[in-house]
């Protein structure tokens, strides 16, 4: 390879490096503000003529809109690409959960965050149990209330920590989540993995599976 072409494919790499860092700045936006190319900048620590470059490519493939305020945030390619990938991470994190929710003998569950809302992606009841707490994937409730989403919060913050709830979201219902991946860990996604039993958890039985099953989802998801 000439040194030319190398130096081509090193800027190529270069460029596709920091577009990536564009989304992930603007999918951690909060509320989904949005932010402007000074900001953008800020973040990045490049020029500003650099993220102009960046984020007129994106646009023009829909990664990213820009609003008439002249903010940036996510567009609907985002969606489209995540759709197509959502159900191969579904079909791959069953058997993790299945396992997960045999073992405790609970109803387990991968949960993301979606805006302000915790997400159930995938849910598994325990095959064995002759009562267990049921509910349906697509179910939501705010991040700040019940263990799957105070997890992701607790992620957010950098802790790698397992949450526990009582009753938060259902009466008599008990919970422990831990986050998929907590934030500033290669390819760290906005998710917790848990599980929820009509029957008090012992942390000492749970944690250690959930810290399992967050490792084998972490490698499915990064």
């Amino acid at each position: 390879m000439s040194d030319e072409a190398g130096a081509g494919r090193l800027e190529a790499s270069k460029t596709l490096d920091r577009g990536i860092r564009v989304l992930e700045v603007l999918a951690r936006a909060e509320h989904g503000r949005g932010l402007t190319v000074t900001e953008l900048a800020a973040e990045l620590g490049i020029g500003r003529p650099a993220v102009y470059r960046l984020v007129t490519t994106l646009e023009e493939h829909h990664l990213i809109v820009r609003r008439s305020d002249g903010r940036m945030r996510m567009g609907l390619g985002i969606r489209r690409l995540a759709a197509a990938v959502t159900p191969i991470i579904r079909s791959e994190t069953r058997p993790i959960l299945r396992e997960l929710a045999d073992v405790i003998g609970a109803t387990a569950h991968l949960t993301v965050a979606e805006g302000d809302e915790a997400l159930g992606l995938v849910v598994i009841e325990p095959s064995w149990t002759v009562l267990h707490v049921a509910y349906r994937a697509g179910s939501r409730h705010p991040l700040e209330v019940g263990a799957a989403g105070r997890a992701i919060l607790a992620g957010r913050a950098g802790l790698d920590e397992v949450v526990s709830s009582d009753g938060e979201l259902q009466s008599g219902a008990h919970g422990m989540a831990l986050a998929v991946a907590p934030a500033g860990e290669p390819g760290a996604v906005e998710a917790s993995v848990g599980v929820v039993s009509l029957s008090p958890l012992d942390p000492e039985v749970v944690a250690p599976r959930l810290r399992a099953a967050a490792r084998a989802i972490a490698a499915i998801v990064r």
